[in-house]
């Protein structure tokens, strides 16, 4: 099942038109896997101090519908792939259940001390595989 983030759409997220700017999409997609991130580990360390962070190796974003100013928006994370060192989320953005866009983000792992890449720990993966299932 998916980790659900909701969203309303502000002024500051349209364009002149009141459509949603297609890069505000990103920091939506941004916000819920932090809030996804957040959510697996609440009975956990914080993982700021493990010196661990997921830094963005590619994206890919298909825009079906635009979204306007005012709308409320859910934005569905699932993990799609989760290996030792890296994450592949797919992140859909619906408006009363029709999807509007579609994105695509992998992450890699990264020890922020050291800049270098680092494994996920195990409790890491087995909270986000077990978050994909409920």
């Amino acid at each position: 099942m998916a980790h659900i983030f909701p969203v309303r759409v502000y002024y500051s997220d349209t364009d002149a038109g009141g459509i949603v700017y297609h890069a505000r999409y990103l920091d939506f997609a941004e916000h819920a896997r932090t809030e996804l991130l957040r959510s697996i580990a609440q009975d956990k360390e914080d993982l700021s101090l493990l010196s661990l962070a997921f830094v963005v190796k590619s994206v890919t974003v298909d825009y079906n519908q635009p979204a306007f100013l005012d709308d409320y928006l859910e934005v569905h994370t699932t993990v799609e792939q989760a290996k030792r060192f890296s994450l592949t989320f797919l992140q859909r953005v619906l408006r009363q259940g029709q999807e509007i866009a579609t994105i695509k983000v992998k992450v890699g792992s990264i020890n922020t001390e050291s800049g270098k890449i680092e494994p996920i720990e195990g409790w890491i993966l087995t909270a986000i595989e077990a978050s994909s299932r409920r």
